[in-house]
């Protein structure tokens, strides 16, 4: 344990937590993936190909933090599990408000072109993952980051004007 704690520049216990949700969302992760194939084939098959599919995205996961560690300014390297952690919910989060307030205004896939729909789904979805993104990241202790994040971010969709 200390090892691990030493690698990811753990300090109090309390800090374990962003490690195990990370764990715990990438288990759930690899599970509903698997299942997508599986179709409730048999519960061993799919147990079987979820422990594949959850090494598999460890390892990507791990790839991308190597990555991001010397791109991104967090303090300890456990932050950024957080971060991550922040851009699933996020993500997700956006997916579940958006559907709701497209039926509310009335566009559905049968009363609108397939092409039209799923266009207007991602333009709303993007939108309130913008306030997701900061709401989430101070949620978690992490707002000046994505605060940063969403302005650079907002400059390269060409909204520069409005954030100077």
């Amino acid at each position: 344990m200390e090892k691990f704690k030493a690698r990811w520049q753990i300090t109090k216990n309390w800090q374990l937590l962003f490690p195990l949700l990370g764990i715990l969302i990438l288990a759930y992760s690899s599970y509903k993936i698997a299942l997508a194939f599986t179709k409730e084939w048999h519960l061993v098959i799919t147990i079987g190909l979820s422990i594949i599919v959850y090494f598999l995205l460890l390892r990507l996961t791990l790839f991308i933090f190597k990555k991001l560690e010397h791109k991104w300014v967090v303090a300890n390297r456990w932050e950024m599990i957080r971060i991550f952690i922040v851009f699933a919910f996020t993500g997700t989060s956006s997916l579940y408000v958006g559907r709701p307030i497209m039926t509310m205004i009335g566009i559905t896939k049968e009363n609108l072109n397939p092409f039209i729909y799923w266009v207007l789904f991602i333009i709303i979805g993007l939108i309130f993952y913008q306030i997701l993104l900061v709401f989430f990241g101070w949620v978690f202790g992490q707002f000046q980051f994505f605060w940063e994040f969403e302005k650079k971010m907002l400059r390269r969709m060409g909204f520069k004007r409005f954030l100077d």
